[in-house]
């Protein structure tokens, strides 16, 4: 056993050994599945803190020839497979951590000969009965000791991105160190496997990856790999029953990445859960945001403060609630390449802070604990209006359970005008703005956009959470130069309230009106029971 080589399985036993463990050896199946193949090279990337290195630790304990793990996995989901037996400790294997090795040096080749160095360092004390060609080249000592033994490798690569992060506008590193894995890897007999994880897709030089061997697994293509991305909803409702949290309030804050694989022709959704997160809210016995504690919103600001044509009124509409139409086709797979607002956009799905629907194309928000990452960000950049907009949703929130009708138009009227960069021509953008104005409204309401009744679609619907259903229910029904009185008249007629069939208490029927002529809005409400 060495650092990198059958390095151990001491990172996984200490997964295991947590307080919180989700059974994730799903994933072992699907690598058992291209182990020598033309399809073994795998790269998995997804945000900080989704469990890319817990699932290096554990491909290094089940294949490492070192150690028998029977007793780590004989009772994991693993255990049932085919391939479990096959093989189960039957590899020697490389895991490295690239950020370990960047840390260390001070520039590119310092880092590949430290790497290289270190390996065959561990290679070489290993394999004392082979004859090496050249002590000196990592390359021809793992096909020496192949030709020898006749046992392929099992390479695992962690954060091999990082570099990507860390020398962003260094092209020649990039590109050296692009070479170096392709040469290392790339139609060698050595290789079982070689799985990669880390936060970018491979960067792409023009219309050629140097990295083209590997099959990919991201945010925006999770493909076969979409479950293994973080908690799945079950497994986030079965820790909510065990740990006696509120898993209405747990989706709220924490679900909304939505990632859809493609198994034999048909699309399934996954909605995934930060694992991070979802942990620490367990554990705490209190959610709150805990993904964002481990970066600072500086990061978000960089990329949503870019001068790209429409990138701010992207940003606004998604933080009302909005999906952004988006081509993500045209992302370098770098963080610093940026031709449109969609590679902007692109980007911070990889880093988490959007979710992509691959269907329909689009990107929005995915949860409160992102959201209220942006608001962070927004409220020390000059986007004054915004943040002031969901300063005073507080208040408009308040006047609304009031019936306060003035009070909620004049709510209205003001986030507006604050908002001034939404193109205020059409019942559409009416809506982003009613939804910005009633931001805080998140805190107790399950917001639902066009939700469908059996005589059309109410505009907007607010539903208590299980923990506020002392608030009232809302149904919002909006209108463009039309009859505020006629708004209020729909929602009976289309029978809206109807649609809340698993709601019975207080529904306020709203009514909402622009008036183009007068610029103002109006305002109607009504209070039923149901």
């Amino acid at each position: 056993m060495g650092s990198y080589l059958n390095p151990g399985n001491k990172g996984f036993w200490e997964s295991l050994n947590s307080e919180i463990y989700i059974d994730k050896t799903g994933l072992i199946e699907k690598t058992n599945a291209v182990i020598d193949t033309r399809q073994k090279f795998i790269c998995v990337s997804r945000p900080r803190r989704f469990g890319k290195s817990m699932a290096a630790d554990m491909l290094a304990a089940y294949y490492e020839r070192g150690e028998d793990s029977s007793s780590m996995f004989d009772s994991l989901k693993i255990s049932n497979a085919d391939s479990y037996q096959i093989h189960k400790n039957k590899y020697d294997v490389l895991k490295v951590n690239i950020q370990e090795f960047l840390s260390m040096t001070h520039n590119m080749d310092d880092m590949l000969s430290m790497l290289q160095k270190y390996i065959i360092f561990d290679l070489q004390e290993h394999f004392e009965g082979v004859h090496f060609r050249d002590e000196n080249n990592l390359i021809q000592v793992m096909k020496d000791i192949y030709n020898k033994t006749k046992c392929s490798f099992v390479i695992l690569i962690d954060e091999w991105d990082c570099l990507f992060r860390e020398y962003k506008q260094d092209h020649s590193a990039q590109k050296k160190y692009l070479d170096f894995l392709r040469v290392w890897l790339k139609d060698k007999d050595y290789v079982a496997l070689a799985y990669m994880t880390g936060i970018l897709p491979i960067k792409k030089y023009g219309s050629h990856s140097a990295l083209n061997m590997f099959t990919e697994y991201s945010m925006t293509d999770p493909g076969k790999l979409a479950e293994y991305f973080g908690f799945t909803e079950k497994e986030t409702f079965d820790l909510c029953e065990k740990y006696q949290m509120n898993f209405e309030e747990a989706k709220g804050w924490y679900d909304g990445y939505k990632l859809i694989a493609n198994n034999q022709s048909e699309n399934i959704c996954y909605s995934i859960y930060n694992p991070k997160s979802v942990v620490e809210a367990m554990q705490r016995h209190k959610f709150g945001t805990y993904w964002n504690q481990t970066e600072t919103y500086e990061a978000l600001k960089i990329y949503i403060q870019m001068d790209m044509d429409g990138l701010k009124d992207s940003v606004v509409r998604m933080l009302a609630g909005d999906a952004i139409k988006i081509n993500v086709g045209t992302f370098s797979n770098d963080m610093t390449t940026f031709a449109t607002k969609d590679d902007v956009l692109t980007l911070l799905v990889h880093l988490g802070y959007l979710t992509y629907d691959s269907v329909n194309e689009t990107v929005k928000i995915p949860n409160n604990e992102v959201a209220q990452e942006y608001m962070n960000a927004i409220s020390t950049m000059n986007w004054h209006g915004v943040a002031d907009s969901v300063e005073a949703s507080r208040r408009l929130l308040e006047a609304l359970w009031r019936l306060d009708e003035e009070a909620v138009a004049d709510g209205i009227e003001k986030a507006h005008e604050e908002v001034s960069v939404l193109q205020y021509n059409d019942e559409n953008a009416l809506s982003c703005t009613i939804n910005l104005a009633f931001y805080f409204a998140r805190e107790y309401y399950t917001i639902i956009r066009e939700l469908p009744t059996g005589k059309g679609f109410a505009d907007i619907c607010m539903i208590p959470r299980k923990m506020h259903l002392d608030k009232p229910a809302v149904v919002i029904e909006l209108k463009w130069d039309k009859d505020i009185i006629g708004a209020l008249a729909q929602i009976k007629e289309k029978q809206y309230v109807d649609a809340l069939e698993d709601y019975s208490g207080n529904i306020l029927l709203v009514g909402i009106n622009y008036d183009r002529k007068t610029k103002k809005h109006q305002c109607m409400i009504e209070s039923v029971n149901k």
